[in-house]
C-alpha cells in the first residue's frame, strides 16, 4: 500500500513538473509575442529574450544531468534545440537577427509535445 501511494505521488510530481514546464514555455512565448507587436518597446524584447535565455539555460542544465530520466536520444535532441534557441536569442539581442517568430514556433511545438 505504501509503495502504491509513493508511486502515485511520484507520478503526480512528474505530471506537475511537466505542467510547470509547459507554463514556463508558454510564458516565454507570450513575452516574445508581446515584444513583436508593432507598439512594443525595446525593453519588451530585452525582457522576453532574457526570460527565454534563462529558461533554456535551466532546461539545458537539467537535460545534461546524468540523473535526468529522459531517453538519451530525446535529451540530445532537446539539447540541440535548446542550444539553437540560445544562439538565436543572442543573435536577436545583438541585432544580428530578427527571427523571433522561429523561436516562437519551435517553442509552441515543444510545449505542445510535453505530456
Amino acid at each position: 500500500m505504501i509503495q502504491l501511494q509513493y508511486a502515485e505521488i511520484q507520478a503526480e510530481s512528474v505530471a506537475d513538473a511537466r505542467e510547470r514546464e509547459r507554463e514556463l514555455i508558454q510564458r516565454s512565448i507570450d513575452l516574445l509575442k508581446r515584444a513583436t507587436q508593432d507598439d512594443a518597446e525595446t525593453f519588451a524584447l530585452v525582457e522576453a529574450l532574457h526570460f527565454t535565455i534563462r529558461l533554456w539555460s535551466s532546461f539545458l542544465e537539467d537535460l545534461a544531468d546524468d540523473n535526468n530520466e529522459l531517453p538519451k536520444e530525446l535529451r540530445a535532441n532537446l539539447i540541440s534545440i535548446g542550444i539553437w534557441i540560445l544562439r538565436e536569442s543572442e543573435n536577436i539581442r545583438q541585432g544580428e537577427s530578427t527571427n523571433v517568430e522561429a523561436i516562437i514556433e519551435v517553442s509552441e511545438i515543444l510545449k505542445d509535445g510535453i505530456k
